[in-house]
């Protein structure tokens, strides 16, 4: 039933319309009737006199929002308001990476707001039958989001100041001293901060059922703990982006791809630069944890290793291995067992 639906409202989408946004204007680029030998193009104010103006111009141009898929590239915060104005009058929104788009349209020359809207406007028509509904993350992700967001600020804060006065403290140690006595007040207020606001995060963890559950099984992974949780479930929007675990895998860049053409190149398989940078870290981390405290692991990496492997490899091979059981937890609504099957 569920299919026979979204063909129907598949049929009904006969207008494209690629969108992309500033700070203070969005340039929109319309491809109607499916027709890509036409576009008209606009630009808009980016607030609510904008989106009304919208709204006018689209009637004059005879369209509704039910019928036109509004292609939209991922921009963050500038994007949000004009993307909750489309969903509340039942549009169709297309939120894609701006990479894949770039990369789909093949060699292109020049750049600037008005063509870009009309690469997306091309790039939402030629590759129409891929759309998929965009599903914005609940309020309380939002929320946890901002923390996260806040948290890395003030941990990068905290490596500006702690990095240079220990590279101070290597040729001078007495100048070190003295550096790390004044910058002290402002390492301790940091370090209050970060232990504040992980207290919001479980809090926030706390007071939602779903997340609760969600946290007690990805956590039961050796090695996930809650900032790795915090970090999955806001990339991958409670697990609803991926819905298969090599998918996941893959977008957390620990796959390992092979590099080979015909008989001359040969190269060993590695991972993808495109990825998601902040999740390989965390995964790292989490990989250094599971061989340091889990026997699973531990013999698992030294094994590897003695016959002669890369430790890095294996260190990714283990990446791979506990992104996959998270999947696996997720899917199977179980928590971790010793070698449950992923």
């Amino acid at each position: 039933m569920v299919v026979i639906n979204q063909i129907k409202s598949m049929k009904k989408i006969i207008h494209f319309i690629g969108i992309d946004v500033s700070k203070d204007t969005f340039d929109l680029a319309l491809i109607k009737n499916n027709d890509p030998g036409q576009i008209m193009q606009k630009l808009f104010s980016n607030n609510i006199t904008g989106f009304k103006n919208l709204t006018v111009w689209m009637k004059q141009q005879m369209i509704c929002y039910e019928d036109t898929v509004f292609c939209i590239e991922h921009t963050g915060y500038y994007s949000k308001p004009l993307a909750k104005f489309i969903q509340a009058r039942k549009g169709n929104l297309w939120m894609e990476m701006s990479l894949k788009i770039i990369r789909s349209l093949g060699i292109q020359r020049g750049k600037n707001d008005k063509i870009d809207a009309r690469r997306i406007a091309q790039f939402a028509q030629r590759n129409q039958q891929d759309y998929k509904p965009y599903n914005p993350p609940r309020i309380i992700i939002e929320k946890l989001k901002v923390l996260l967001m806040l948290r890395q600020k003030l941990i990068n804060n905290r490596t500006s100041i702690v990095v240079p006065v220990n590279e101070l403290e290597f040729t001078d140690k007495q100048a070190g001293k003295e550096a790390l006595r004044i910058a002290s007040p402002y390492l301790k207020a940091i370090k209050k901060n970060i232990i504040g606001i992980d207290k919001k995060i479980e809090d926030l963890i706390a007071a939602d059922k779903s997340l609760t559950k969600q946290y007690n099984l990805v956590c039961s992974v050796p090695g996930i703990g809650k900032i790795t949780f915090c970090y999955l479930t806001y990339f991958t929007n409670e697990f609803q982006n991926y819905s298969q675990p090599k998918q996941l895998a893959c977008y957390c860049g620990v796959v390992p791809f092979e590099y080979t053409s015909g008989k001359s190149v040969k190269g060993k398989p590695k991972v993808h630069n495109m990825a998601n940078k902040s999740m390989k870290k965390l995964l790292h981390l989490a990989a250094l944890s599971a061989i340091n405290y889990y026997p699973e692991f531990k013999e698992y990496y030294q094994r590897k290793v003695n016959e002669g492997k890369n430790k890095m490899l294996v260190l990714n091979n283990i990446r791979n291995k506990l992104i996959i059981r998270v999947a696996a937890v997720i899917k199977n609504n179980q928590p971790y067992k010793i070698n449950m099957p992923a």
